[in-house]
């Protein structure tokens, strides 16, 4: 069954405020039966921060008085939402185990959307980008058991593994080498550019936590971690902002976060297991609906065009949240040594990657490093999750099996 936004009607605008009785809602279960419920909460929390934050960075480029009051309030109202759905995580969770969250979220919605991306630039893009994520879960699971003496299955379940990816060390590369090729807004098409805006949306987030909950810690290897890691989710979002056509006008990007938005809010409605959970995303989806209609209205009278030229004239196979286990290991047996250099990629290290590897790593281990043989050292062995069998790259076997 086909759904075109474009033709559907939401809630009026001036009946979505909702009172402080409707704003405290009632969280997940800290152990859902369903982990990727947390994972839908997580990624559509970075869904609404990058909304807000478009709306605030176009509002202070628009000099149009009515237009910067609507811009407003839309924007509280998407506030609203945000604040419903990230508050649906539960209290109990440890900031790590939030982390864990991401993490997953990085993995296996980073994943999907390589597998669906039509564009094989965008899709290495999203290729590349994973393999480090993938191995930031592998990092923090260590640390989980470390600090907290609980394992990482309590999060992720046997949904997503946890071993190596392209090592975090690896991962450190001149400024320059994470811009890419943006797409061409003229001939990409409209599904692509929703990727690359849920994408760079779910990385904003995480460098957002990770700068700061990361000084929270007393333990310093955590601290450390947090802070080494958070730098990588920086390169993340000059990676996959810089797909991005800069030539999109204000109103292109907004009416396509508004439809992003539609489409994802349907996607996880027609996915999610928890009824509360899926109640909201329902109600949102109806209240996006109308942000659409208002985007598109301000487009035509502002653009003088018509938004059915830049958007998809129905959604697209909803977003899943599912394992992507086969997936990961080939991308793990094939491109793991990979790096970047201006736009491209390369296998082999060239002089800027190691110039900023000699000034970041020249006097000692890195963080995550030490994370790995501090584990070894109380636990010895690692933790990992390999429901699969060993690790596709053999050297990065371990010879001692899990407990």
């Amino acid at each position: 069954m086909t759904f075109n936004p474009l033709a559907e009607k939401g809630i009026p605008l001036g009946s979505q405020i909702r009172n402080w009785r409707e704003l405290n809602v009632e969280p997940i279960d800290p152990e859902p039966p369903d982990p990727y419920t947390r994972c839908r909460i997580i990624a559509m929390n970075g869904i609404e921060v990058e909304s807000i934050l478009f709306s605030h960075q176009f509002a202070r480029h628009c000099p149009d008085d009515q237009l910067r009051r609507e811009l407003a309030e839309i924007r509280y109202v998407e506030s609203q939402q945000q604040r419903v759905v990230n508050w649906l995580l539960p209290p109990v969770a440890s900031v790590l185990e939030t982390t864990l969250g991401y993490e997953q979220v990085a993995v296996d919605l980073t994943s999907w959307v390589a597998r669906m991306e039509p564009d094989a630039y965008l899709r290495q893009a999203y290729e590349f980008g994973v393999l480090e994520d993938f191995d930031h879960l592998y990092r923090y699971a260590n640390l989980y058991e470390m600090i907290e003496h609980r394992k990482a299955e309590k999060i992720v379940d046997q949904l997503t593994e946890v071993m190596p990816g392209r090592p975090t060390v690896a991962e450190h590369r001149h400024p320059a080498d994470n811009v890419r090729t943006p797409y061409d807004r003229a001939t990409t098409s409209p599904l692509s550019k929703l990727h690359a805006l849920t994408i760079l949306s779910a990385e904003q987030q995480v460098m957002s936590y990770y700068m700061n909950v990361g000084p929270q810690y007393m333990e310093p290897i955590a601290r450390q971690l947090y802070q080494e890691i958070s730098l990588i989710e920086q390169q993340h979002v000059t990676h996959y902002e810089s797909l991005v056509d800069p030539g999109e006008t204000w109103f292109e990007q907004w009416v396509n976060h508004e439809y992003n938005e539609c489409y994802l809010y349907y996607s996880f409605f027609e996915q999610e297991t928890d009824p509360k959970v899926k109640a909201v995303w329902e109600l949102h989806l109806n209240m996006e609906l109308e942000h659409l209609q208002l985007a598109c209205d301000a487009m035509r009278r502002h653009d003088g065009r018509d938004p059915a030229e830049v958007l998809a004239p129905e959604l697209p196979d909803p977003v899943r949240f599912e394992p992507n286990k086969q997936f990961l290991r080939h991308l793990i047996a094939t491109q793991l040594d990979l790096t970047t250099l201006g736009a491209g990629y390369v296998r082999e290290a060239h002089e800027r990657f190691t110039q900023m590897q000699e000034a970041l790593n020249g006097e000692q281990k890195p963080p995550s490093e030490r994370v790995i043989d501090e584990h070894r050292e109380l636990f010895g062995t690692e933790y990992r999750i390999e429901t699969e069998g060993p690790h596709p790259v053999e050297r990065l076997r371990i010879k001692d099996r899990q407990r």
